[in-house]
């Protein structure tokens, strides 16, 4: 059975330390030793899928114990720590959260608020679903044109990071790395990635080329 520790930060390294700090405190009060930390620098506002969170409690076992510093590190949505907190239960991961000192285990207290919690998480879902519907509604009501445009999209919210992104794989920094630098998911950035056809350039070719075009002049 391992005990993991999730920091979910943002560049502020007193953030993280802050958080390890609070949960190594909960740790020697509640007598668990031998914690394994995991660090995930990206907004709470990404799917807890495709966070390390997500990768981490994939390769979690039955009976492991995972440990936030408090609640929001888990996500910024409710309906997300729900579904974060049901996808453990159903597969038997302990889950603790130091500040508020709450504990998900397989005492009947747990089980108890683990049922209720996917009772809201449904009803939570339920409720998006339901003012989506509405307002897709209204829109239609008054003549919208609901649905995406036809064709690609010609403006992306990755646009103004194009020029940052070309110079970091044009220095051999990998997709993964440059995901979290501009705070998006990984998927986001390979559709970009590929649907603008960025691939590596050699930082001397445009150098190189100012030389010949300088020579030429002088010529």
């Amino acid at each position: 059975m391992a005990n993991i520790a999730y920091l979910r930060v943002s560049t502020d390294r007193q953030d993280a330390d802050n958080q390890k700090h609070g949960i190594l405190e909960y740790a020697n009060d509640s007598g668990m030793s031998n914690l394994t930390f995991v660090e995930d620098t990206i907004s709470g506002k990404v799917k807890w899928q495709e966070r390390k969170l997500g990768e981490m409690l994939q390769n979690a076992k039955s009976q492991d114990t995972i440990i936030f510093s408090e609640v929001s590190r888990i996500a910024r949505s409710t309906l997300q720590v729900l579904e974060v907190l049901e996808y453990c239960t159903k597969r038997q991961i302990h889950v603790h959260i130091a500040k508020q000192k709450m504990r998900f285990d397989d005492s009947m207290q747990a089980k108890i608020t683990a049922t209720v919690l996917g009772m809201a998480a449904e009803i939570e879902r339920e409720f998006i679903s339901l003012r989506t519907r509405e307002a897709l509604a209204a829109k239609k009501k008054i003549g919208m044109i609901l649905g995406r445009p036809k064709g690609p999209a010609t403006r992306t919210k990755l646009d103004k990071y194009h020029l940052q992104i070309q110079d970091l794989i044009n220095k051999g920094v990998s997709k993964r790395s440059i995901a979290k630098i501009i705070d998006c998911a990984p998927s986001t950035l390979y559709d970009y990635i590929n649907r603008k056809k960025i691939v590596k350039r050699d930082i001397n070719e445009g150098k190189s080329l100012i030389i010949v075009k300088q020579r030429k002049h002088t010529e």
